[in-house]
């Protein structure tokens, strides 16, 4: 077999060859160091090393005033929530935390829903599996969706479960990570005094 250019096919590997060496140094002068970790994952928790992959802090800042869907695609106004101190969680079927934590929101609600509105805001799941999953876990407050991701990007929202305490007139009091029952009383009780 004749090759018709020849020092083109061996310019071409050489190129090729010094293009994978290039690539092989590029990998291999990775660190391997602990400031090169994007996160950190131990039993229940994760951590990263900078803020790029957390949520942004809004405490004192106002709910922003966006369009959220109810179970019947009607649109509802985050203005609505406003005149009531606040619980807003932010939440997913398939998030493990999320799991773990919304029995206890659900038995909080039974204790405290009547001097504190609880909102869960889901941003992935569909009606029904958002309202399935809920209720197989004792929910019965408010349910709506984030169909556009409006509100995750308004306040910036990277990790969930994440909550919002806010006050009646909108002000956003605490922002939090995972809690249990008692943790949930107690940011209540800071946000009522908060409000008061």
């Amino acid at each position: 077999m004749k090759i018709a250019r020849p020092r083109l096919l061996v310019g071409s590997l050489a190129v090729a060859v010094l293009l994978i060496v290039a690539f092989a140094v590029v990998l291999a002068t990775q660190g391997s160091g602990d400031n090169d970790v994007d996160a950190r994952l131990t039993p229940g928790v994760v951590t990263f090393p900078n803020d790029e992959l957390a949520n942004a802090n809004v405490e004192g800042d106002l709910l922003p005033v966006v369009d959220l869907g109810d179970r019947d695609g009607n649109v509802i106004s985050t203005a609505s929530f406003f005149g009531r101190p606040l619980v807003i969680n932010f939440w997913y079927a398939s998030c493990p935390p999320c799991v773990k934590e919304l029995p206890d929101f659900a038995e909080v609600h039974a204790e405290m829903g009547d001097v504190v509105r609880f909102i869960g805001i889901n941003t992935q799941d569909s009606v029904e599996e958002m309202e399935r999953f809920a209720a197989g876990r004792g929910v019965t407050y408010e349910l709506y969706r984030d169909d556009f991701g409006d509100l995750v990007d308004a306040i910036r929202l990277v990790n969930m479960p994440t909550t919002l305490f806010v006050a009646a007139d909108g002000g956003i009091i605490e922002q939090t990570g995972v809690l249990d029952a008692d943790e949930l009383r107690s940011e209540i009780e800071q946000l009522l005094a908060a409000s008061a």
